[in-house]
């Protein structure tokens, strides 16, 4: 049986198109979808189970994979199949999850898998710009309870010029790369990385990818109505007790308020927050909190939100006492670590990072093998995010999913001031020590200084800060919070990191929580980020005002030369034996790659000693060497010979060419050590090749008077002859006579 097949077009405007198809594959899916632009194929399909867990969260699990076969190659590796995600797809996972997660009901529980795969790669088409997409268009298709559909979008910028999904060859012209993600009615996601645009331009990019996620919205619902709306599913609903509400409510808001107002620390605010509800819980006898503990747990946290909220909106204070536009305390030190090449800390309330910075050659650059995209980084950030830092112990089972997403924000914001001739790939590792707000813009302060107390001549020093939103529709009140800590970001409506330098953004991370966010106040917010942004980069200037003029003493020095093609294999050796011998004789780190454009040897010469260094290059200099025809040089005896001596270019030594006898004095010589001896130093001429021997040839005696009287030697008797007569005719029969005979 065929089956029947549903599918809607979006015209992207410039000729390209997105389909969305269903009906044809992973039918016993809730909800699946192929996306498609292109030669690019991405299926997509969601499942969700009707048990509802016992859970206070959405266990919802996003997941992004792409298949080496979708791009005609293996997977790299001794085992020829796909294991862990790369960071390219846990980021892919990221994006849309951020999206999905708050648009399922808050009382919705049922495990919730959206699987998303790449069938099929086409170079000109970029995947995770569509899985946004993909997965809303199958939840569309199922019966969860879901608010609404969304989509997401990439926006590039070409000569002034917006592109909606850009190519790869697009995007490395262009000054922004931003993912956005949106509903028809409100923009809910913005990441993504700027060349120092301004708070302005970033609206507008946000506006023009919005425009176009309407349309694919509305193909979304086209579809669904096409195959057949689904009723969407009942579930049991969480029990509720309003009467139990209003006297939690009751019992805790102005405590929860007072203690607010103090401006106490972490800790002792989190004390006596749990107090309050331990004082609140031992009202109930021990039978009504195991009926309605639950309910009194959650009850006091719905008190505490609110409590907290409105002391911003009606004072203009925060937890910590602050007013809304107040930066925490900061300070800041460079050289911490006397090994590393690069260090600096950065602690700015209750949120403090170490970074460090290590110098290696193109050897330790980040390879990326994923099958929509091959290359490698020269610049990388790590961030680990160690329980302690939150005053907890948990177990550390490898890098999670919010260490790769952090890390690489960070490393967004301060890759553009890496100057593109750098000689160094650059690794910067942050370590989280304190948490309470922003760790990923400590790591970008931090990775700024230790940049830069490492040499790393950076264009421009990067600070960031983490802004939040509270806000009532009903009464149309809004706080822009600078500098939030980790309790605002959750009871807040927008959360927001961004990243710059004095005269513009190079990254941001964007969560807006709340409906209809006007642009009004997103720019706002962006302007008054961009002032504790530069209140912050004060304070690191203040620090370490520029990058150290080179690296430190025991850090590595590199020094990169270019040479022809025809010499790298003599600079590597036989079996690597020259290169080898050479690293181990200067203690060195020698790298050589070609450049496919020139096809010259790009050689890395990374050490730590001058001495070593300056040895190596002498040897290069020494196997590149190609004297001039009419130059003359300086040369050593280094060998006797009876038909000559061995003469070595005092200039690059272990360039050798033989002497003839002929040639060391205009005189007859005999013996060649009537006139030279071991170890004799002198000037020689040089004629290039010998078009009789067809070897290189050098003359003393050229560079000598002509004795008086002299008489050039009368030339050697031409042996042609006798030779000819040694021919094959005068050798008997042929072969073939014999034979024949």
């Amino acid at each position: 049986m065929i089956p029947k097949v549903f599918k809607e077009v979006i015209d992207l405007g410039d000729g390209r198109e997105i389909s969305i198809e269903t009906g044809k594959l992973a039918k016993q899916a809730h909800g699946s979808v192929v996306v498609q632009s292109g030669k690019c194929m991405l299926l997509c399909t969601v499942v969700s189970n009707y048990e509802q867990k016992d859970l206070d969260f959405l266990p919802l699990t996003v997941d992004y994979r792409e298949k080496f076969a979708a791009a005609g190659r293996y997977p790299g590796g001794f085992f020829k199949r796909e294991a862990r995600p790369s960071d390219g797809e846990v980021l892919t996972m990221r994006l849309v999850d951020r999206v999905l997660r708050p648009l399922f009901p808050k009382d919705y529980h049922s495990e919730t898998q959206v699987m998303i795969q790449l069938m099929s790669h086409d170079e000109d088409v970029m995947p995770d710009a569509m899985a946004g997409l993909a997965a809303s268009a199958a939840i569309q298709l199922s019966d969860f309870p879901f608010e609404c559909a969304i989509s997401e979008a990439r926006v590039g910028r070409v000569n002034g010029e917006f592109i909606i999904n850009p190519t790869r060859a697009q995007l490395e012209e262009s000054d922004i790369d931003m993912m956005i993600g949106a509903s028809a009615d409100s923009v809910m996601m913005v990441e993504g990385e700027m060349d120092e645009i301004s708070e302005e331009e970033m609206a507008d990019a946000i506006k023009f990818a919005h425009d176009h996620i309407k349309i694919q919205c509305e193909a979304q619902l086209r579809l669904a109505e096409a195959f057949g709306k689904k009723e969407t599913r009942e579930y049991p609903a969480e029990r509720e007790d309003a009467d139990l509400k209003k006297k939690v409510h009751d019992m805790a808001y102005d405590k929860v308020y007072a203690i607010a107002k103090a401006g106490s620390s972490k800790h002792e605010r989190s004390t006596a927050f749990s107090e309050i509800k331990e004082d609140i819980k031992a009202t109930f006898s021990e039978e009504e909190l195991e009926d309605y503990g639950g309910l009194v747990s959650k009850y006091y946290r719905a008190a505490e939100k609110a409590a907290i909220r409105d002391l911003t909106l009606n004072e203009g204070l925060r937890l910590d006492g602050r007013k809304t536009v107040d930066i925490r305390p900061i300070w800041c030190e460079t050289d911490y670590l006397p090994s590393v090449h690069g260090s600096a800390i950065f602690t700015r309330g209750e949120t403090q990072a170490l970074a460090t910075v290590t110098l290696g050659t193109s050897r330790d650059a980040n390879k990326i093998d994923m099958p929509s995209y091959e290359g490698e980084e020269n610049f990388y950030l790590h961030y680990n995010f160690p329980p302690f830092c939150t005053g907890e112990a948990r177990p550390i089972r490898g890098t999670s999913r919010r260490e790769v997403g952090h890390g690489n924000l960070a490393q967004r914001g301060l890759k553009g001031m890496v100057p593109d001739n750098c000689p160094y790939t650059v690794r910067v590792v942050s370590e989280v020590l304190e948490s309470n707000g922003s760790s990923s813009m400590a790591t970008v302060c931090a990775g700024t200084m230790a940049m830069m107390d490492a040499g790393v001549q950076l264009t421009k020093p990067v600070s960031g800060i983490a802004m939040g939103l509270i806000s009532d529709a009903d009464s149309g009140k809004y706080a822009v919070l600078s500098d939030i800590l980790g309790d605002e970001d959750h009871l807040g409506d927008m959360d927001f990191k961004v990243t710059g330098t004095a005269d513009g953004i190079t990254a941001c991370q964007m969560d807006i929580k709340v409906k209809g966010l006007s642009y009004e106040i997103l720019v706002s917010a962006l302007q008054q980020a961009r002032d504790g942004r530069l209140h912050i980069l004060e304070k690191l200037t203040d620090t370490i005002a520029t990058p150290r003029a080179d690296v430190k003493d025991y850090a590595p020095k590199m020094v990169t030369v270019r040479i022809a093609n025809e010499f790298i294999g003599a600079l590597i050796g036989p079996g690597g034996k020259v290169i080898q011998e050479l690293q181990k004789e200067t203690g060195t780190t020698i790298v050589i790659n070609e450049d496919p454009e020139t096809e010259e040897g790009i050689v890395e010469i990374l050490g730590t000693g001058q001495e070593g260094i300056d040895a190596v290059l002498a040897k290069i200099d020494s196997i590149t060497f190609k004297p001039e025809v009419g130059s003359v040089y300086e040369v050593k005896v280094i060998k006797m010979l009876d038909f000559g001596a061995v003469v070595e270019y005092m200039e690059a030594p272990g360039n050798e060419v033989l002497l003839h006898v002929s040639e060391l004095a205009w005189e007859r010589t005999e013996n060649v050590s009537d006139v030279v001896i071991m170890g004799d130093v002198f000037d020689v001429k040089y004629f290039g090749i010998d078009k009789r021997t067809r070897k290189e040839k050098v003359s003393r005696k050229a560079i000598l008077p002509k004795p008086e009287g002299y008489v050039a030697p009368k030339p050697r008797e031409d042996r042609g002859s006798r030779d000819n007569n040694r021919g094959r005719d005068n050798r008997g029969p042929r072969r073939d006579d014999r034979k024949r005979d």
